[in-house]
């Protein structure tokens, strides 16, 4: 697989402090992510953060929704400009793109679309947490809105290992590129 570097952008979705707090062993991804941040940087590739936050109140989430009315005890509770901030050792850097989304997938809810398209940009290098939300919600998406997709195996994870399995080496390999970070950096 050919790297075009012109059109693409690597996304960090979901990689805040609030989010990895719920994985027992971050290290390794936090490492995988950092070290595909830097590759996309040292070759011209924006590199745009994904965050999940909502605003004082809660207003945009609907009883109907059975994931977030769940979570919405916990996140009123929770000081939403601590929670959307990424984890240090992956923060944006000056002249990085940050879009707060709304729900699961990185479109819904978010500016994202609007950026990718500011920017000309057809390939899209996913990375995240957790691979059945985010990853997963945006991948479909981001096919049905016609990107090149690639997955970093290595830079994302889930909560279950079984389910982050399945979905890397059985669903994902049906509508993009699966590779680790490393694969990824000898690309170019």
């Amino acid at each position: 697989m050919e790297q075009n570097t012109k059109n693409t952008a690597l996304l960090v979705m979901d990689l805040q402090t609030g989010i990895l707090a719920m994985l027992a062993d971050k290290q390794k991804l936090i490492g995988n992510v950092a070290d595909a941040i830097a590759t996309a940087r040292s070759h011209g590739i924006p590199v745009i953060y994904v965050t999940l936050g909502f605003r004082a109140g809660l207003p945009e989430i609907s009883t109907n929704n059975k994931g977030f009315t769940a979570s919405s005890p916990m996140l009123s509770e929770v000081n939403m400009e601590e929670f959307t901030k990424v984890y240090p050792d992956l923060a944006p850097l000056p002249g990085d793109i940050t879009v707060t989304k709304r729900r699961i997938s990185a479109f819904t809810g978010s500016d994202l679309e609007v950026v990718l398209r500011a920017k000309r940009i057809e390939h899209l290098v996913l990375t995240g947490i957790s691979t059945s939300g985010v990853v997963l919600s945006t991948l479909r998406e981001a096919t049905d809105k016609d990107y090149r997709l690639t997955v970093l195996a290595d830079c994302c994870a889930d909560a279950d290992e079984e389910v982050h399995r399945v979905l890397t080496t059985k669903i994902f390999p049906r509508q993009a590129e699966v590779i680790t970070a490393e694969a990824w950096n000898w690309l170019f």
